[in-house]
């Protein structure tokens, strides 16, 4: 074997070795997975290494390069796509070009990306918000808002909140033509969370006089205190989203404060006074047995009140909708939640349902058992089409 020979083959075996990531058995597609979450990794390490150097936040990097792949808000032959803002914050509008004799629902549709990240103009969410309102002859508004480093909690949450409200007034639902009776919020993964959030939110605003009659939460964020739950364990290193990531975009949630990731990652980040709210998020007794998996419940190490004090964000509903009472939670809408099996958010998908559930809200549980963080995203998966077509279905039936 020549030299030549042998350095394309030392080569071949490191990207194979970069590439190749070992997957459950019941995945569909694995190779198209592990392409994704090559690129996905590869983004993230490039971000990783320009931060050491001191060129710009991790997250600068990823903004920069999802920049690249927004879509203009162009119409088509279904669809008339739109740019506005909803008090002064930046939205897309969906509206089916078809005739209608009656008012339409509306469906208002919060992007994820860890509060740090993403996009209304990004092609996943531009093809659902599309597919949406074609389907369901439905108004959808998909909003934008300031995103993290550069701002952090409540930002994220007030912005989406001004903009729901400002949709909500009766005149704007007028101008679209949407029935004030039919209206429903969606989002994934931080956008499920701040989809949660500002749900609850609008139980106590006596000024918001329409309510919502369906919340659809897409592999929900819903808590930051506890980031050793059996998902976060089970699927630490799964592709997508490792834990490591996911207690990443928290902690920039509250702040560029790298002490409180440190924290988070060895969960000693609850001070003791605080200790009170961790029965929202038990998971011994919130989670279905089968999820449980053998692991035992421990007691939290309490941390110091430093970092709770300088960023109470973390403690906060707004941020942490599990943490509710059930006074609040028995007021919500009739809901539709989906988990994922291997997703480190799991579990605060399933513990929701169950505090749902016991507060009396009707609840439709859609568990995706070969499912991964970002599957409903991924357009180019079978497992997308699967579970944007059962989401519809049900906003067909529900909303």
């Amino acid at each position: 074997m020549g030299r030549k020979s042998l350095y394309l083959l030392i080569v071949g075996v490191l990207v194979a070795y970069y590439v190749y990531t070992p997957l459950p058995d019941n995945f569909e597609e694995p190779w198209k997975v592990m392409w994704l979450d090559t690129q996905i990794r590869t983004a993230a390490h490039l971000a990783t290494f320009l931060e050491l150097l001191g060129i710009g936040h991790y997250m600068d990097f990823l903004m920069f390069t999802l920049s690249f792949a927004e879509v203009p808000p162009t119409s088509d032959e279904n669809v008339t796509v739109s740019e506005t803002t909803f008090n002064n914050i930046p939205v897309r509008v969906y509206v089916p070009k078809r005739k209608s004799a009656a008012l339409r629902r509306g469906l208002f549709y919060i992007h994820g990306g860890g509060w740090c990240a993403g996009s209304a103009a990004l092609p996943s969410y531009d093809m659902l918000s599309r597919w949406t309102a074609d389907r369901l002859d439905a108004v959808v508004i998909s909003t934008n808002y300031r995103l993290a480093p550069k701002y952090h909690f409540p930002i994220q949450f007030e912005d989406v909140y001004n903009a729901l409200r400002w949709f909500l007034r009766r005149t704007v639902l007028a101008e679209y033509g949407v029935n004030p009776e039919r209206i429903g919020i969606s989002g994934d993964s931080a956008g499920g969370n701040l989809a949660a959030a500002v749900t609850q939110q609008l139980l106590d605003d006596p000024d918001v006089k329409i309510k919502l009659k369906v919340q659809c939460l897409i592999y929900p964020a819903l808590q930051p205190l506890n980031v050793d739950l059996p998902s976060y364990q089970e699927n630490a290193h799964f592709p997508v989203l490792p834990k490591s990531s996911m207690v990443r975009l928290w902690s920039d949630y509250f702040t560029t404060d790298r002490s409180l990731e440190r924290a988070m990652l060895s969960n000693q980040h609850i001070p003791l006074e605080s200790s009170h709210l961790l029965q929202f998020v038990n998971w011994s007794s919130l989670l279905p047995e089968r999820f449980k998996k053998g692991h035992v419940y421990k007691n939290p190490i309490y941390g110091s009140s430093e970092l709770s004090n300088k960023y109470p964000g973390f403690l906060d509903v707004r941020a942490a909708p599990l943490l509710a009472d059930d006074n609040k939670l028995r007021d919500l809408p009739r809901t539709y939640v989906i988990t994922c099996q291997y997703d480190v958010l799991r579990d605060d998908g399933l513990m929701y349902v169950t505090r749902l559930r016991n507060a009396g809200v009707q609840v439709t549980h859609n568990h995706a058992e070969a499912g991964f963080h970002g599957a409903f995203g991924f357009l180019e998966l079978k497992i997308s089409s699967r579970m944007i077509n059962q989401y519809v279905s049900w906003l067909s039936e529900n909303l």
